[in-house]
């Protein structure tokens, strides 16, 4: 077919898909006005998404096999190979609710580990996988289902170029990438909250007023790709890897795919679904078998299959949901923002924390919009994001107040408030208790981090540190006492990492010193000498690899030459190695130091995609037992 028929067959397949949804919301206009959304029912659901890893702690993309293994259930593919999503069915706010969350959860977990084990593999909670390299995101590991094949083509064709991520914090983190697998970098616990229609704007409100201060609580993703950045880097990463914004439309005003909103709502949900339908078009079309005006003149329920779909592809913080339960319809409210981790008891306590809060603050104050400003509470959660509780926050009246203040002396309270009359007292102080003691102790899941890190300084290379970070959550989990008991970990903690998992982009150098072919061969020496290196690699303008210089060659130099004032003035490629042996991130570490042993050298220049990324040497290979022959190279 040619590409000028099959872009008109799409225009009219989006035409199609649009007009359903349009439909849709129609439709659902018509459900509120007569009253046919299920209320006065409280009830909660949860979706979990996880990492599984190998044993040398890193990704490991066997989820289809994983699943095959699970048979039929709640269980499901994310975008990533190496990701999974359990679904737990839907439950009244009521009596040991949570607790009972807490036992299905694990139970349901179990029987992952369980499948997981048969491939050499485990379960990781972590908002972000503290192993997990660029080089995990390709889209060799992207899931092999249509729709996320769609929604890569979709998100690429949008951005119009590669996606690109900046997140400045202890450390800046500046890359690009080629596909929307930056997004599975991501994982969280997402908590549902039915509530009824009349009742939807003030509570959806609430959950917009008090997200900030329950995330400053929950943080625990502070790192990617081994760099610091925000307290919770999720927030950043997930806005930022689906931003299908244009840099190149200059003073346009455009939204974010992934937002926190821009106002409140007034009086109904359909204002969120009018407002993302406005802003924008639609990412995936399918064919809508189901008109829903037939079906409500026939008395059955519609499934709003469009409007699902749609809404599937805006990635609100508190996403605003329909669906249908024992066969009626209702609306939920999705928080999206709390990470997956750093237990099943932390995961169920933030939980119990935000429902607790946003029913209280309902309970205590009515309509939240009258006692603080929308701008407030967007940039409430952005301080939560950035800092956790290290963050200040403007509460009501506009009075500003640490997140730690806030929380022991107000929100605290106002949960339980919520929470009383509904849920067992024994619940409630257990999973508020765990909020209360995490608070006081400031011992969130990125404090954790940032404590194991600092008791591991000068310990192992970094690839061994983040391997012990991910083996003590995955053993800490099994043992299943919250974040804020733990002991730091310990580089030993990696254990022996298994080799044949191991790849070069784990170990390999990327602050680099570099020069360029024509510098002065001078400068190559006092660059080696000032940061104590043996080589420098040579790149031209675009970063590619032209050439490797070596301490031996400018020894050999200088030993050799005659020391004429054209001699003294050589560029670097009179001396520099011409056809350098290289690796690329992906390779085997083990391939990679059979490599230095048959050809006798002692760095490997690391090449992605024609650029320079790193440099692996043998010295950093020493830490798995890398033993040089007796005529290794000088």
């Amino acid at each position: 077919m040619a590409r000028d028929d099959s872009e008109r067959l799409a225009a009219k397949a989006s035409r199609v898909f649009t007009k359903a949804l349009l439909t849709d919301l129609q439709a659902l206009e018509k459900m509120l006005r007569d009253g046919m959304i299920e209320s006065g029912v409280s009830r909660f659901g949860c979706e979990q998404e996880m990492f599984l890893v190998n044993r040398a702690w890193t990704p490991a993309p066997v989820a289809v096999e994983v699943l095959e293994r699970l048979g039929e259930g709640p269980f499901s593919m994310e975008l990533a190979r190496f990701n999974l999503e359990v679904n737990i069915e839907p439950r009244r706010i009521e009596g040991a609710c949570f607790s009972w969350l807490e036992g299905r959860l694990n139970e349901l977990l179990g029987q992952v580990r369980h499948a997981a084990a048969e491939l050499d593999a485990e379960v990781c909670l972590a908002g972000i996988l503290p192993t997990l390299a660029k080089s995990d995101l390709s889209l060799d590991n992207i899931s092999p289902t249509d729709r996320y094949y769609a929604l890569n083509d979709a998100l690429t064709r949008l951005r119009g170029g590669a996606y690109r991520l900046r997140i400045e914090g202890t450390d800046e983190l500046h890359i690009e990438h080629d596909s929307v697998m930056l997004e599975a970098c991501n994982t969280s616990c997402q908590i549902h909250l039915q509530v009824s229609p009349d009742e939807f704007a003030r509570m959806y409100n609430a959950a917009q007023a008090i997200t900030g201060p329950v995330l400053a609580a929950c943080v625990n993703s502070p790192l990617l790709f081994g760099k610091r950045l925000w307290a919770e880097t999720r927030i950043a990463l997930f806005q930022q890897s689906l931003d299908t914004r244009s840099s190149g439309v200059h003073l346009r005003e455009l939204s974010p795919r992934v937002r926190f909103g821009s106002r409140w709502v007034e009086s109904s949900v359909t204002e969120l679904f009018q407002e993302d339908i406005a802003d924008f078009r639609a990412l995936l079309a399918q064919d809508i078998e189901q008109d829903p005006f037939e079906c409500l003149d026939a008395g059955q329920v519609p499934r709003l299959d469009a409007l699902q779909l749609h809404n599937s592809t805006v990635y609100r913080w508190n996403r605003p949901c329909y669906g249908i339960s024992d066969g009626k319809p209702h609306l939920r409210i999705e928080c999206r923002a709390l990470p997956a981790g750093p237990t099943v008891r932390d995961e169920v306590a933030n939980a119990v924390f935000w429902i607790g809060l946003t029913m209280g603050t309902v309970s205590r104050y009515g309509d939240i919009t009258e006692n603080i400003d929308f701008d407030d509470a967007k940039a409430n959660f952005l301080a939560a994001a950035r800092q956790g509780l290290n963050a200040g926050l403007c509460w009501v009246d506009q009075r500003s107040v640490s997140a730690t203040e806030l929380i022991l002396d107000t929100l605290l309270p106002l949960a339980r408030e919520g929470l009383e009359g509904r849920v067992e007292s024994t619940d409630i102080d257990l999973y508020l208790g765990v909020i209360q003691e995490r608070v006081e102790l400031g011992a969130t899941g990125s404090a954790w981090v940032a404590r194991s890190l600092s008791c591991m300084r000068g310990q192992g290379t970094r690839a061994e540190r983040l391997s012990a970070l991910t083996a003590a959550t995955v053993r800490l989990q099994w043992e299943g006492e919250p974040v804020h008991t733990w002991e730091p970990a310990c580089v030993s903690d990696a254990g022996g990492l298994k080799q044949d998992c191991m790849r070069v982009e784990q170990y390999m150098t990327t602050q680099l010193v570099t020069v360029h072919e024509d510098e002065l061969i001078e400068m190559v020496a006092f660059l080696m000498d000032r940061n104590q290196i043996r080589h420098i690699p040579v790149e031209d303008g675009e970063h590619r690899l032209v050439g490797l210089v070596s301490y031996r060659s400018i020894v050999r130099m200088a030993s050799e030459g005659d020391h004429s004032e054209t001699e003294t003035h050589l560029p670097v490629s009179a001396i520099m190695e011409t056809a350098p042996l290289s690796v690329t991130p992906e390779t085997a570490t083990l391939e990679a130091i059979d490599l230095m042993r048959k050809h006798k050298v002692s760095c490997l220049p690391v090449v992605k995609n024609d650029k320079l990324v790193g440099l692996v040497t043998e010295r950093d290979f020493m830490p798995i037992d890398y033993q040089l022959p007796d005529d290794k190279p000088t």
